[in-house]
């Protein structure tokens, strides 16, 4: 249950910003919104799986606590460790299913996602464009739209920013407008605008042909998948075939380094510093994915005697507490991937701390918890 309420939750505060526009717009099949939904499901699921993990193991040992059922079975000669026992295993199980689900699934899940909106998006270009309001999505301009039909628009309205994005210095009032695709990139042409300067006072009525760039889109889909996705949306293989490249590069640079000169010897120094810089990000990635993995254990580990101790039985209070864990938690990875180009911090290693700490504290808590202490 927990994990569902995680999972709906992260679904809809979270990555669902595209799916939404999309839903306010009606012109998007329904069918459509339920695929993209359910694309969406397993990149949230490495998230939800371990909070939820960890609430439900909280609830259900802070009960097991204050209901004083640990002495009953303690007066039954049964140690703690046997009734945790099929708990901890459950953890395991979860930390292979993340594994699979991290490592594999969700990026080939969020790759097809983008694919999804950007087909849809060229299909129903007009869906990304709601009626009637206000939109600052686009770099330097606020646009409005009084009216969409598809891909033909009535009564537009651009403003153009300045550099700052501070102040308004003209407008671009059109009757109406058609929107096209050309090269991942949606153009709107306009028909019957003038251009009004505010700097100037100026009002200038515009060609009866008039084209302004509004749309850039970089995810478009390829024939090769692995042609520009993002790092963060990679599988575990293709981090893997993209570190081996750049090392194959910095293994030549090193080969080289026989060479007895100094001056080159600088260089080669200064070659294989960026080659770590490069292969940092990427290494991230790699331990990112793996060290996630591990997430159902220590939440498990340190939540089982954290339970007991609380000796409390209120839902709100495991709540409070598991998302307090969460934070705590999560923030070495904020951590580690903020400095991911600094490979002197040695950023792949802090993401492993968290697993280390809880593992470490859990253990000791959940061995004095079984003598009693």
């Amino acid at each position: 249950m927990t994990v569902a309420v995680f999972t709906f939750v992260l679904l809809f505060v979270n990555v669902l910003k595209e799916v939404v526009t999309l839903l306010m717009s009606g012109k998007v099949p329904f069918t459509t919104l339920v695929f993209a939904i359910a694309l969406l499901i397993p990149f949230v699921m490495v998230y939800a799986l371990p909070m939820g993990m960890l609430t439900g193991t909280l609830l259900v040992f802070g009960r097991f606590s204050a209901d004083n059922e640990l002495t009953a079975v303690r007066a039954s000669g049964i140690s703690l460790i046997s009734v945790v026992s099929p708990v901890l295993v459950l953890s395991v199980i979860l930390s292979g299913v993340c594994a699979l689900v991290n490592m594999q699934i969700a990026p080939q899940c969020r790759v097809a996602y983008k694919r999804l909106i950007w087909n849809t998006g060229v299909s129903r270009m007009g869906a990304f464009l709601p009626e009637q309001v206000y939109i600052k999505d686009f770099p330097g301009k606020i646009v409005y739209v009084g009216s969409v039909r598809g891909n033909h628009l009535r009564d537009i309205l651009i403003y153009k920013l300045d550099a700052a994005n501070n102040r308004i210095d003209g407008y671009i009032r059109a009757s109406e407008g058609n929107l096209r695709s050309e090269k991942n990139v949606l153009n709107l042409q306009l028909f019957d605008g003038w251009y009004v300067d505010l700097q100037e006072g100026t009002r200038v009525q515009l060609p009866i042909y008039a084209s302004e760039s509004l749309l850039s889109y970089t995810n478009a889909p390829t024939s090769d998948p692995d042609h520009k996705v993002r790092l963060s949306d990679m599988t575990f293989p293709q981090l893997r075939r993209e570190l081996h490249a750049i090392e194959r590069k910095l293994g030549a640079s090193v080969s080289l380094g026989k060479v007895s000169s100094e001056t080159l010897q600088e260089k080669l120094r200064e070659y294989q510093q960026e080659a770590e810089e490069m292969t940092s990000p990427i290494k991230v990635q790699i331990h990112r994915q793996v060290a996630f993995s591990f997430a159902c254990i220590a939440f498990t580990l340190v939540g089982i005697p954290l339970g007991i101790r609380a000796h409390r039985r209120e839902t709100t209070f495991g709540i409070a507490m598991a998302l307090i864990l969460v934070v705590v938690y999560y923030s070495f990875f904020i951590l580690g991937q903020s400095i991911e180009s600094r490979p002197e911090f040695f950023p792949h290693l802090i993401l492993w701390l968290p697993n280390f700490i809880f593992q470490s504290i859990g253990a000791v808590l959940l061995w004095r918890a079984n003598r009693g202490v």
